[in-house]
């Protein structure tokens, strides 16, 4: 036994060495953990801004107060006009410094720069429209008051700079610094919050992609088939926004208060050339195809490549696919509770984290003529003044117009030259050199015609385009119909190659970047429709209310007089009868002051019957959302005088029109021998139509929607369109009351007429949510499935788990869907996940302004992780608004943090 008992002790000893070892390890592990947790919470919270004590700046003139409520939200109160948009940008880079140099980066077509050689064939495009080249030529054009706001406003954000470098500004910087170690933050500029406009003016383009679609569709698809999957506007069903237009001697004063804002008749800045001129200086244009640049250092963080340069350019800026748009309305006080206006606005556009709105109020400490902002509202950050809001007299929304701003040309290239009315004219050029981040820097020659910068060569549509040509017909300049027809033997016999230029009023400097300081201190209508005659482009709707109880539309933008044909199909660029041959008087645009109606909604549906004597589109928004809106209203007055929350409930109202029309059509089909289906149409006989989140019925008719789509347009031999739910619509509601259409029948998928259609539809949509949600119908949630998913607009998509984790959030289920009132868009062929968002809401109380209420999609905040990054989220998910505070009692009220700024002492 004693020769036993020493055995033991060594493997006590190896025991407790290997624990301590283990301990040792495990104690190691947690210091390094615990040193990575508080380096990465040192990293990320020391961009957060400073938001009460304070602070000395250079450059200010006098004392500023930033007071911010419980979500971060600030007002600005300045002494002077200087000081106050100085603040305002300084404010901005506090918050969203990031997303501010992100978005130049785009405009100015140097993504490259930083995410390296998968964003060359971006930069390739974004450099031939030229955008940051337009908006210095803007800058250059401004009146010295508002070129002086744009440069107080650069001033603020570069005092935020002069102590703000890399990860000190915002964490991205620190995981940009991994794969591009040597990027400095170059100083803010007044074109840098200029150029932002024409990105949104990209994101509200209009019909550009229709226009395509149409042309590379028509060789194979007969006048007939094109024509009913192209639906004219119903005008006998949906309103329009002003059925009849106000004379201009009605708004007393108006009138010349805005002609001479844009002169008389005259077309505005950049007008057209004249046909057959040569242009002194051409748009932007193209570049040849490039050599491929140098790969990105292995391991990099690095853009997802997206499969085409217009899907990567998508990312950058927002989808503009389904469910871009707007609503709007504002209702007289003749039919409010108050006796007082209201106005809400909720604008679509693509989800983005941060949201692209930043909410802030804007206050002169005196108002007068030297400083005379009090002003609260959405803005952009990056860009000086409030978007949308209200100040002390009146407040406006926007929609977008989806006017047709854009027109494609099909050119007969040769050489350096391009065929035009039967003579060579040279082609302009420049030359533009993109960086790339860890590769060599790419040379582009971009090229363009009297019409603009050439752009086939650039996407796949754009150059497929070009190798099949097909233009409208030259005869097709009413608003009515036009066929697409190939270039005639005369053009095919010029030498050369064909290409594709682009037509877009925003590449010709334009005013919209001093229009909006127009709006922010407009006292009355005249005032509003001055702001509006210089409010070019992106072409919106804006709606008016004031306190003394008008209310008002007005039409602006640069809207094209176009020559032969109307932009429904690509133009013949050899031939200058196809010019635009100037812009509409802003006097003769439509304008409503004061309808009968007693309101006013635009939801981008048409703006003016038909016999408007000029061409405005045909690919407006189809008007569900409109006519839903216009319903509401006309039911709640009938029932009681209109109040701010009747607005916020309109606003989040989800019935699918068309989950009614199918929901009735399922009842009259036999039933189904399949048990399942049999419960899930069930569902639909007794649904309200509303398209909640936790909605088993509207789970069941948007899957059963998609399966009926996609068998009716996708599943062809010959594939036929699906964007636009909204067109969809308009298509498929006639024909559920046909059963003979020759669309029901599908022979590759062995249907005929329309029961066998949506019975084999059904039971897709069954067995689909069945392996989703599980066989219970009763189960089913469509918030679930059409959830969003936050995704911050850059590393949010990095590829890299660990980086999307610090950046992302949700998913957050979501209810409504596309062409619906609550217009969360989501497209058909993909997921249901949410994709473009009422990014915003408000509604304006003109009776009392402390009274209105507001919601954005994220928060104040840019930073990650920062108490105001998503803290409006769910929120907005709920359709829940905020008091918005204006006066400067409910401000102080408000009050969590305060921030003096001072200029430094001597």
């Amino acid at each position: 036994m004693s020769s036993a008992a020493p055995a033991v002790k060594p493997r006590r000893r190896a025991g407790r060495i290997i624990g301590r070892v283990a301990f040792g390890v495990i104690a190691g592990i947690v210091v390094l953990a615990t040193a990575a947790a508080l380096f990465l919470v040192w990293t990320v919270q020391r961009s957060f801004p400073q938001a009460s004590g304070e602070l000395a700046l250079k450059g200010l003139q006098a004392q500023v107060t930033v007071q911010r409520d419980d979500r971060g939200i600030p007002t600005v109160t300045a002494d002077n006009s200087h000081d106050l948009f100085f603040a305002q940008g300084f404010v901005h880079a506090q918050d969203r410094f990031w997303e501010m140099d992100f978005r130049r980066h785009v405009t100015s077509g140097r993504v490259a720069e930083l995410f390296g050689s998968s964003q060359v064939a971006t930069d390739e495009f974004l450099r031939t429209l030229d955008w940051h080249g337009i908006a210095e030529k803007e800058v250059a054009a401004m009146d010295p008051a508002t070129r002086g706001y744009y440069e107080a406003y650069s001033e603020g954000v570069n005092a935020y700079l002069a102590d703000h470098k890399g990860a000190e500004a915002s964490f991205e910087y620190a995981v940009v610094g991994m794969n591009n170690p040597g990027y400095t933050i170059e100083p803010w500029t007044p074109a840098d919050s200029v150029a932002w406009l024409k990105a949104m003016a990209w994101d509200l383009r209009g019909n550009i992609e229709d226009e395509t679609t149409r042309a590379l569709l028509a060789p194979t698809v007969d006048a007939s088939t094109m024509n009913e999957i192209y639906p004219a506007y119903p005008f006998d069903q949906h309103p329009v926004i002003v059925p009849t237009i106000t004379p201009v001697e009605q708004v007393g004063s108006d009138a010349a208060s805005a002609t001479d804002a844009t002169g008389s008749d005259a077309a505005p800045t950049g007008n057209a050339p004249a046909p057959g001129s040569t242009p002194s200086a051409a748009p932007a244009a193209s570049p040849m195809p490039s050599t491929s640049a140098t790969a990105s250092a292995p391991g990099s963080v690095r853009w997802t490549t997206a499969g085409s340069t217009l899907e990567a350019v998508q990312t950058l800026l927002g989808d503009p696919g389904e469910g871009i748009g707007s609503n709007s309305w504002v209702v007289s006080g003749s039919r409010t509770a108050s006796g007082k206006p209201l106005l809400a606005n909720d604008p679509h556009l693509g989800a983005a984290l941060p949201s692209v709105w930043y909410q802030m109020q804007l206050r002169c400490r005196t108002v007068s003529a030297a400083c005379p902002f009090d002003v609260s509202g959405f803005s952009f950050s990056g860009l000086p003044s409030i978007v949308i809001g209200h100040n002390a007299d009146i407040a406006w929304g926007f929609t977008n117009l989806t006017t047709d701003v854009t027109d494609l040309y099909v050119e007969k290239i040769d050489g350096d030259a391009y065929w035009r009315d039967g003579v060579r004219v040279p082609l302009q050029s420049r030359t533009e050199t993109v960086k790339v981040a860890g590769g060599d820097d790419i040379t582009l020659t971009i090229r363009s015609t009297v019409h603009g910068p050439i752009v086939s060569g650039l996407t796949d549509d754009f150059t497929a385009l070009a190798k099949t040509p097909i233009v409208g017909r030259a005869d097709a300049g009413s608003p009515g119909g036009e066929a697409g027809v190939a270039p005639d033997a005369t053009v095919d016999a010029l030498p050369g190659q064909y290409a594709v230029s682009l037509r877009w009023t925003a590449l010709d400097p334009g005013t919209t970047s001093t229009a909006i300081f127009a709006m922010n201190t407009a006292k009355d209508f005249a005032d509003f429709r001055h702001a509006a005659s210089l409010f070019d482009v992106p072409a919106q709707n804006l709606i008016y209310a004031d306190q003394k109880g008008n209310i008002g539309y007005q039409t602006p933008g640069r809207l094209p007089i176009r020559g032969a044909g109307n932009g429904y199909f690509p133009q013949a660029g050899w031939t200058s009868t196809s010019d635009w041959t100037g812009y509409i008087p802003f006097e003769k645009l439509p304008v409503s002051y004061n309808p009968d109606e007693g309101y006013i909604v635009t939801a981008n549906n048409a703006i003016v019957p038909d016999s408007y004597p000029y061409f405005l589109s045909k690919d407006w928004d189809y008007g569900y959302r409109a006519a839903r809106i216009a319903e509401l209203i006309e039911r709640t007055a009938k029932q009681h005088a209109l109040t701010a929350q009747d607005m916020r409930n309109i606003q989040f109202d989800q019935q699918s029109w068309i989950g009614k029309q199918l929901a009735a059509e399922m009842q009259e089909l036999p039933p189904s021998k399949d048990a399942g289906v049999r419960s899930a149409v069930g569902l639909l006989k007794s649904w309200d139509a509303q398209a909640s989140t936790d909605s088993p019925a509207a789970a069941y008719a948007n899957v059963l929607w998609q399966h009926l789509a996609l068998n009716l347009f996708a599943n062809r031999e010959h594939p036929l369109p699906m964007d636009g739910q909204g067109r969809l619509f308009t298509i498929v509601g006639p024909m559920l009351e046909n059963p003979d259409d020759p669309l029901w029948t599908n022979a590759k998928i062995g249907v005929t007429g329309r029961d066998e259609m949506l019975a084999l539809s059904a039971k897709q949509a069954y067995d689909e949510l069945a392996k989703a949600q599980g066989s219970d119908p009763s189960r089913w949630s469509w918030g679930d499935l059409h959830a969003i998913t936050l995704t911050h607009q850059t590393l949010g998509k990095s590829g890299i788990a660990p980086i999307e984790w610090l950046f992302n959030r949700g998913p957050y289920p979501v209810g409504g869907g596309s062409s619906l009132v609550d217009a969360t868009g989501w497209t058909l062929g993909g997921s249901y996940a949410t994709t473009t968002v009422p990014s915003m809401r408000m509604v304006v109380d003109l009776s009392d302004f402390d009274a209105s209420t507001w919601n954005h999609l994220s928060g104040a905040s840019g930073h990650a992780f920062s108490p105001h990054y998503t803290d409006q989220t769910e929120n907005w998910s709920k359709g829940l608004q905020s008091p918005w505070p204006f006066s400067q009692k409910a401000v102080t009220a408000a009050t969590v943090d305060t921030l003096m700024l001072k200029p430094p002492t001597s």
